[in-house]
């Protein structure tokens, strides 16, 4: 099959790129041509804005696929244009939501038809789904928690490592008992390869992630064992966020509330399994991606981790 992946340089794209190839099908980018495509041969790059109606239009009017994968667009106004331009012209397109949709629940964890939040900041995402179910287009949904791996520019694992390498106390808010999830990269790529010529996928949407869930204390001693530590060395401090004003600086890298979902349906109908557990998926990205590029020797701003221990 011939593939759009608009974007495709900097993470899943990456991933999703090199296993699509992997099973012989031809993968074409659209992105602002910004990075280097991924070094992985027979791949092509098609540069412009996606943000631009006019030339989306202009660069791929004239095109064709079989699948598109939308894995960047955050708002309607970001994948409208591209929907409509391939309207009745693409087998399946497929669109990287968030589980950041989800409504805050006590009932856990979140199941693909549960309710979803309408001032969360995913608000986006959601009516783009909604978007594409009215379309008629055959489109099927993504929804992960938090992703990581090797390339990750997102704040998470390395968090916890750039304090753990440096034998620093971890400051975690609230009791340390508030549960999260994370799904390693390439999982979340094979899992994107799954959907491709699956019919029962469409009009569907999928929880993507790992298949445990973790507490955030337990989040810190697994970094802590990747690292090859005893988690009982590992110094945590819990902390009440409300007591401080921290402005627009980030304290911790992940909400601080009850946040994992369900990925039975996508293991079930899209015949897929994890392949990391969670300790595997950290040294991955602890050997391939932190040490390797010196980021345990570089300087780090601890500032707003000592104001924290300092007010305790």
């Amino acid at each position: 099959m011939r593939i759009l992946i608009i974007g495709g340089t900097r993470f899943i794209g990456v991933y999703l790129t090199k296993a699509l190839v992997e099973e012989k099908h031809k993968v074409v980018l659209f992105n602002r041509g910004n990075r280097p495509a991924p070094d992985i041969q027979g791949v092509e790059q098609i540069t412009g804005d996606r943000t631009d109606p006019a030339q989306l239009k202009e660069k791929l009017s004239q095109e064709s696929f079989d699948v598109i994968f939308d894995n960047n667009g955050r708002e309607l106004t970001d994948t409208q244009p591209l929907a409509e331009i391939f309207q009745d012209r693409v087998q399946h397109f497929v669109y990287m939501s968030s589980a950041g949709v989800y409504l805050k629940s006590d009932q856990m964890p979140h199941v693909e038809g549960d309710a979803v939040d309408p001032k969360s900041r995913h608000k986006g995402k959601h009516e783009t789904e909604a978007f594409l179910t009215q379309s008629g287009l055959p489109f099927t949904s993504i929804r992960p928690t938090y992703i990581y791996g090797p390339r990750n520019y997102n704040e998470l694992e390395s968090w916890f490592f750039d304090r753990i390498v440096r034998d620093r106390p971890i400051p975690i808010p609230g009791n340390g008992m508030h549960f999260t999830q994370f799904g390693h990269v390439k999982d979340l790529a094979k899992a994107m390869t799954k959907i491709v010529g699956n019919k029962q996928a469409i009009g569907q949407i999928y929880n993507v992630s790992g298949d445990r869930f973790v507490t955030f204390d337990g989040l810190a001693r697994a970094c802590a064992v990747a690292v090859g530590k005893s988690p009982e060395e590992v110094k945590i401090v819990h902390y009440d966020p409300k007591k401080f004003d921290f402005g627009k600086r980030k304290a911790f890298p992940m909400r601080v509330q009850h946040f994992f979902a369900s990925v039975n349906k996508a293991m079930k109908e899209l015949n897929w399994q994890p392949e990391y557990d969670l300790i595997s998926g950290l040294q991955d990205s602890l050997e391939n991606d932190y040490l390797t590029n010196g980021r345990d020797k570089a300087e780090v701003d601890f500032s707003t981790d000592e104001e924290i221990l300092q007010a305790l």
